[in-house]
């Protein structure tokens, strides 16, 4: 289980430079110590270690109880997200986000929530930004469905990060095919390569 929170730790925002050994674009592996830090590289955010970069950037996954008969609530959610991504597909923009996994699974009886993300922010400035959207736009959060989850959470971020980080499930092998390459890079790629391809159609006319 990560640390939990007991209070901001004011220090300079955590580098995204590139260590010894990262090659951005290309394959990489890391093995992640039990835990989810490397102690001889621990860097402190505003409310505590930050979850090292990996090969995939930065992100959590966060396992919680869901308060039992809520389940149609996950999924009602999911669709409430799929339309608002087809409408204004730069709602989630401010997140950063490469990837997202919403799962529901039983233990003993009992339904749980994994929450996957990927993103290119760092764990604090992710939450922060989270819970100013949902304060923004009034919207609710899907964690409202968990047990434990604080009811003050728009009006103290603090509890809100204080729950993810008490539910964080970090990963000890993480692997990307691109590494260390921002989600913005890709859609830019992506962007040049079907520029590219519709010069060279043009030139076949």
């Amino acid at each position: 289980m990560a640390t939990t929170l007991e209070k901001p730790v004011a220090t300079a925002a955590p580098s995204h430079a590139l260590r010894p050994g990262q090659v951005k674009g290309r394959q990489s592996a890391m093995a992640i110590p039990a835990g989810g830090f490397f102690q001889d590289r621990v860097e402190q955010g505003r409310y505590g270690p930050v979850f090292p970069r990996t090969p995939l950037n930065y992100g959590f996954t966060i396992i919680a109880k869901i308060i039992p008969g809520r389940e149609e609530r996950f999924h009602e959610y999911a669709r409430n997200i799929e339309k608002a991504v087809a409408k204004y597909p730069d709602v989630l923009d401010v997140l950063k986000l490469h990837t997202l996994k919403w799962v529901l699974f039983d233990i003993e009886g009992d339904t749980y929530f994994m929450y996957q993300g990927i993103f290119d922010t760092d764990f604090d400035k992710y939450t922060e930004d989270a819970v100013q959207i949902f304060a923004a736009t009034g919207i609710d959060t899907v964690f409202e469905n968990l047990e434990g989850f604080p009811r003050d959470w728009k009006s103290d971020p603090r509890a809100f990060i204080r729950f993810v980080r008490e539910h964080h499930r970090p990963s000890f092998m993480e692997y990307a095919e691109y590494s260390y390459v921002s989600a913005k890079e890709v859609r830019s790629a992506l962007a040049v390569k079907s520029h590219l391809a519709d010069v060279l159609d043009n030139m076949q006319v």
